[in-house]
């Protein structure tokens, strides 16, 4: 969609003003989801959210094959995915668990879950990139829809009880704050979001970025912009694969500030690149870090979080992951226009650093203190 949209309008302010739109609604909306997933069946609403995301990708794939397809479009049926977004990532994210039979399996089914969730927003676009050049951005909405049907099956397949836990009686409202009062008096949860908000805010956006970079500072089509995802994700493959392979027992805390800071590093040396080549040596590092930051902030969240408030906690989680992200795009599009592509990766990358600094701060503070009770049962 990103390489749609700069193509049709060249412009990065453009581009950026898209991405901020259609991920907006997860800002406003997770948190009501969240709630939703504690009260209700979360198969069922699954069930509902992704046969909604199958019709935005074939409406997506009948305007541009047919070859209709205009900006506003665009604008709408993003926005429409932002709500199936706001929904569904909450809902996912709390459900996983409920499939497994006992707590044995926690550790691998959340970093399993961690790393997929997270690779596959990765993989995906560079996939796209090489699919756009062999058949044009309209066969790739259509796959893309065609993908749900397995989706759908999977879960219509399913046999797990009702997963709905909360008290249905409850306000929306009180249950909204009862899920941000537990944040904020479990350390070192708030400091952990604060650091993943900015980490979308300010890192997250380099993806959006890249359409323009591939095409005006490394000068290559929609075949190099395949490479550059491509090579960013088997960074993130790799860094997966390590993940997982931490034993029981693995404190993931430490892992979140080291891999802000290295994500940060890298996306200032990436603005300093200018050729096909260099990019591909330094992004499998950046898709590394990235990954590491944010499996290591999931798995570490969800390990410790009780069931009841679970729905709740990550659908703050997901406000500060996806919510944040249109205000990302909007001001890394805003940025490339005026200063520059690079100007906008290395800021990026310096406030993500900074962030991770901070946070390192503040843990080493809690620590000393010894409020890191959250902390005592390791995964």
């Amino acid at each position: 969609m990103s390489w749609l949209v700069y193509r049709l309008t060249g412009s990065a302010l453009l581009l950026g003003t898209v991405g901020f739109l259609s991920q907006l609604p997860a800002f406003f909306f997770s948190p009501l989801a969240g709630v939703l997933a504690d009260r209700y069946d979360k198969r069922k609403m699954l069930i509902v959210v992704q046969s909604c995301a199958m019709a935005q990708a074939f409406l997506l794939a009948a305007l541009v094959l047919s070859g209709t397809v205009r900006i506003w479009q665009i604008v709408a049926l993003g926005v429409m995915l932002g709500f199936v977004n706001a929904f569904e990532m909450p809902t996912r994210q709390s459900f996983f668990i409920d499939m497994l039979d006992g707590r044995k399996d926690l550790h691998n089914a959340l970093v399993l879950n961690s790393s997929l969730v997270n690779i596959t927003r990765i993989i995906g676009p560079s996939l796209a990139g090489i699919l756009i050049a062999a058949v044009g951005e309209g066969l790739c909405f259509f796959f893309n829809g065609v993908s749900f049907i397995a989706v759908l099956f999977s879960l219509s397949a399913m046999r797990i009880p009702d997963t709905g836990t909360g008290a249905k009686e409850d306000k929306i409202i009180s249950a909204l704050k009862s899920g941000w009062a537990y944040i904020r008096v479990t350390p070192p949860l708030l400091p952990l979001f604060s650091l993943l908000a900015c980490i979308s805010l300010f890192g997250m956006s380099f993806q959006i970025l890249m359409p323009v970079y591939v095409k005006d500072v490394l000068h290559a089509g929609p075949r190099a912009l395949g490479f550059v995802m491509g090579s960013t994700g088997l960074g993130a493959l790799a860094s997966a694969i390590f993940i997982a392979s931490r034993k029981n027992g693995t404190d993931f805390m430490p892992w979140i500030s080291k891999s802000a800071i290295l994500f940060g590093g890298t996306l200032v040396v990436l603005s300093q690149v200018k050729v096909l080549s260099g990019a591909l040596v330094v992004l499998p590092l950046v898709g590394a870090a990235m990954m590491a930051q944010l499996s290591a902030s999931n798995t570490t969240v969800q390990a410790h979080v009780k069931d009841h408030m679970r729905g709740r906690v990550m659908a703050y989680y997901s406000m500060a992951f996806l919510g944040v992200a249109p205000f990302g795009s909007l001001y890394a599009g805003s940025l490339a226009q005026r200063l520059g592509v690079e100007n906008a990766l290395m800021f990026g990358g310096v406030c993500c650093a900074l962030a991770g600094s901070v946070f390192a701060w503040r843990l080493a503070a809690l620590k000393a203190a010894g409020r890191l009770e959250f902390l005592e049962n390791k995964i």
